[in-house]
């Protein structure tokens, strides 16, 4: 199972809307087919761990990291492909939340002789598709924030400076994020200070970019910034208003960006219809890169699930300097929003902490209602 996990771990920001699922058949204690789902629309991750297993499937286990789907979507049901190679017995990590195949295989399997059993790192399993549980039963994309901050919580100098907070191995990490998600997100003043491109930037032939997102009220990312005029299957979305001017937003349609006029909220774009809106377009994960008022935004909404914070051991000692996050107005420590730490690792020179809110630390929802 963790072979199988460890498939499935790569095809994550590939496959939406659809889960990451990796597959793994063995037979007499030694593996003789493995294989993940790729994409929406091609085979399954079973179908593909079968197929290389070829007739060494008669009889064999198959391993894999969410129930088998028991109904024709896209591809036929993998149940009846399990059926078709001989598998004895099934062993998968998490039951599906996905209403038309949650809880079925058991049954179907069952009737056609094959043995099940469910539960095998399930824990694993679902924080590895926290972004496709949270889609598939809520609609809207996992949000993840990643910060990078002194010592002292500050992403820049007071001049702006912010090249660089982390050391390479940090920034290895996150181009490792990016190529992960289905969106990475910014806001107008982090385009405006450091004008980055945010495609990922791997040692892969494999490696992709996201969907670039920039949250701009106003329209007023230059038509020549990275993130527009870089080249990129991805694309790059502008989530503006209707209070930006009409020269602006037609000004950056022309340069290849997607301009999205959503709703108005306390002066600025309203977050949570972006993420109905991104949510309705299938985009299950967003990883957010700042600045201090966009993530300040998101965590007022509500709409943050997951925060990667990278603390470099530096100190800039300025109260001037930029905050990591700016809009809250907590006047108590009991109005502050409490997270849950749950993972603290050393990359390179600075540290890594993964927290998560309460709520979404614990094991997401697997049911069909």
């Amino acid at each position: 199972m963790r072979r199988a996990l460890q498939l499935a771990a790569g095809s994550l920001g590939r496959t939406s809307p659809n889960p990451a699922v990796g597959a793994v058949v063995v037979r007499d204690g030694h593996i003789v087919g493995e294989g993940y789902h790729q994409a929406a629309g091609q085979p399954h991750a079973e179908v593909n761990a079968l197929n290389q297993a070829n007739q060494l499937a008669q009889g064999a286990d198959l391993y894999v990291t969410l129930e088998p789907c028991s109904t024709a979507g896209r591809t036929p049901p993998c149940t009846e492909a399990i059926s078709r190679a001989g598998i004895k017995r099934v062993i998968y990590a998490c039951q599906d939340c996905d209403s038309s195949n949650a809880g079925r295989a058991d049954q179907v399997l069952s009737e056609k002789g094959i043995q099940t059993i469910g539960g095998l790192l399930e824990d694993q399993a679902r924080r590895l598709n926290e972004a496709y549980f949270k889609h598939k039963t809520t609609g809207l994309p996992f949000v993840t924030v990643k910060l990078a901050c002194s010592l002292d919580g500050k992403i820049a100098t007071r001049t702006g400076d912010s090249r660089w907070v982390t050391e390479a191995e940090a920034r290895e990490y996150v181009h490792q994020l990016r190529d992960r998600s289905d969106a990475v997100m910014v806001g107008i003043g982090t385009v405006l200070a450091d004008d980055p491109a945010l495609t990922t930037r791997l040692d892969s032939p494999e490696a992709r970019d996201a969907l670039r997102i920039i949250v701009d009220t106003h329209s007023r990312t230059p038509a020549a910034a990275q993130v527009v005029s870089s080249p990129s299957e991805a694309g790059c979305i502008i989530a503006t208003t209707a209070e930006a001017p009409q020269s602006r937003i037609e000004r950056l349609r022309r340069s290849g960006a997607e301009v999205w006029e959503l709703p108005e909220k306390n002066g600025k774009v309203d977050l949570a219809a972006l993420m109905q809106a991104l949510g309705q377009r299938d985009i299950m994960s967003v990883l957010v890169e700042g600045g201090s008022t966009l993530v300040g935004g998101l965590l007022a909404e509500g709409l943050v699930d997951k925060l990667l914070m990278f603390y470099a051991p530096k100190i800039v000692g300025d109260r001037q300097a930029l905050s990591a996050v700016n809009g809250l107005q907590s006047t108590e420590m009991s109005e502050t929003i409490k997270f849950e730490i749950t993972d603290i690792q050393q990359i390179g020179a600075d540290v890594l902490i993964t927290a998560y809110l309460p709520e979404v630390g614990q094991s997401p929802p697997c049911s069909p209602d």
